[in-house]
């Protein structure tokens, strides 16, 4: 028999800004650093766990909307109200690109997988894409009707997903620069969307409370999980067989074939904002990996073995840790969920 414990708690309070706290993000190739910016104009870098920034850039002359660092946790980008970009070296901790052509605030972006590229979307309802190189827009994608909430590069670097305030998601094929497919499914503002990491399925997340995936060989709807809450933020686990979603103070765990809900943990963390699934060590506040359960009967006693696999290796499970993040004016907050399983013989 196995006993499961949820233990969610606020692990962490820092005074991020001098003002409100509009965006955050975290660094998904580490897990340990993390981008915050806010209404004083400010891009402030930090090491998660630490109470002080470490570096703080500046450079945009209105509030910040949308931050995100690129792959390798080399560069990071910021987007203005107004409508720029710009691009920091943080090694050199220097200013290396300002990019100009968004009529409106930017609401959110994302580094292309494998090349110097970038998109952007924002309130004036295109998609731009951007050579980091250089100074200029190289395309810029019509469409939406709406602000653009969220974008994503696919893994394989040859389409964007977007979801937008006009309730619809597109899939972008960026070789020929046109919509491949729009999904009209939701009801409301789409907030997120969401690559699975190695099937050709994307997640979405809206404002009518529901989440949706989609089959990209097919074009369908595979399943629709509904009254979650309002979706704020999706993110696969790295096997990709769970969908972890944040929505005002909650945490969902999501799955397909079947649809079902496998857990809704109350956190009360109010405007969640990321999550991260990072390698569970002490310096750390997460996982790479999976649960595995197994039954089978050894000399007539029922056995239950419970594993986790991390990055491709089977070890003895105990705990994992999922670190979450939401903000509360100047303030962002760090939210961390466990959970702790025992195993024992049930006759």
């Amino acid at each position: 028999m196995a006993t499961l414990y949820k233990k969610a708690w606020k692990l962490q309070e820092l005074m991020a800004h001098d003002a409100n706290v509009n965006c955050l993000a975290l660094g998904h190739k580490s897990g340990r650093v993390m981008v915050t910016g806010g209404d004083d104009k400010k891009v402030n870098l930090w090491a998660i766990g630490k109470h002080s920034c470490f570096m703080s850039l500046s450079g945009h002359t209105t509030p910040i909307e949308c931050v995100q660092f690129n792959q390798f946790e080399e560069l990071v980008c910021a987007g203005s109200r107004a409508g720029a970009l710009k691009v920091w070296d943080l090694e050199a901790a220097k200013l290396v690109r300002t990019l100009n052509g968004h009529k409106n605030a930017i609401k959110c972006m994302d580094f292309h997988p494998y090349g110097d590229f970038l998109a952007s979307g924002g309130s004036d309802s295109t998609i731009k894409m951007w050579d980091s190189r250089k100074k200029g827009c190289i395309f810029t994608y019509n469409g939406h009707k709406a602000t653009i909430n969220s974008l994503k590069f696919s893994p394989d670097g040859h389409w964007i997903a977007s979801g937008s305030d006009d309730s619809t998601v597109k899939i972008w094929d960026l070789r020929v620069g046109r919509v491949l497919k729009d999904f009209g499914d939701h009801l409301n503002s789409v907030t997120c969307v969401e690559f699975h990491p190695h099937e050709f399925l994307l997640a979405s997340g809206s404002a009518d409370r529901s989440v949706q995936l989609f089959d990209l060989e097919n074009f369908t709807v595979v399943t629709s999980e509904r009254d979650l809450g309002l979706v704020r933020c999706l993110c696969f686990n790295p096997d990709g067989e769970r969908l972890f979603v944040g929505v005002r103070d909650y945490l969902k765990v999501v799955g397909w074939e079947p649809n079902r809900l496998f857990d809704s943990v109350c956190v009360n963390w109010g405007r969640v904002s990321d999550i991260s699934i990072a390698q569970n060590q002490l310096s750390q506040l997460g996982i790479v990996g999976y649960i595995k359960v197994r039954f089978f009967m050894d000399d007539g006693t029922l056995m239950v073995k419970i594993d986790v696999v991390l990055q491709g290796r089977e070890r003895p499970f105990s705990s994992w840790r999922l670190s979450l993040y939401a903000m509360c004016g100047g303030k962002v907050l760090f939210y961390c969920m466990t959970l702790l399983m025992t195993c024992f013989h049930m006759s």
